[in-house]
């Protein structure tokens, strides 16, 4: 529900479900564009906290309809996996916005498979 502003507000977080724990020290970036046929262009970069939470990233441009969250697992699965490379080296979600709204999308991620939804 619309809070009166137009800003576009995004964050983010990642369990790593096999360790039961938050995948802490993963890079994600965030980027924006206004139409589906436009590219995307980077809105801003955060790195997983302790808790592995994104809480940082700047409100999306006017006119934003549409985000993407990449999120760079390749290093955290090959330093938490003692089986070496990781099968997804990186998980890109993008999703449709609407003006005023905050959209928190969590990761559930494990080696071989992920999960993601709209969160509160």
């Amino acid at each position: 529900m619309s809070s009166g502003t137009t800003t576009v507000t995004v964050s983010t977080h990642i369990l790593d479900t096999t360790a039961g724990r938050p995948a802490r020290g993963v890079t994600v970036e965030l980027s924006a564009r206004e139409k589906s046929d436009a590219r995307w262009e980077p809105a801003g970069t955060s790195t997983t906290d302790a808790d592995g939470r994104c809480k940082d990233f700047p409100a999306l441009p006017a006119g934003t309809t549409q985000a993407r969250l990449l999120f760079a697992v390749e290093p955290y699965l090959s330093r938490e996996r003692a089986e070496g490379a990781a099968f997804f080296p990186e998980v890109a979600i993008a999703f449709a916005v609407a003006p005023g709204e905050h959209y928190h999308v969590p990761l559930l991620l494990n080696p071989f498979g992920y999960s993601v939804y709209r969160g509160s």
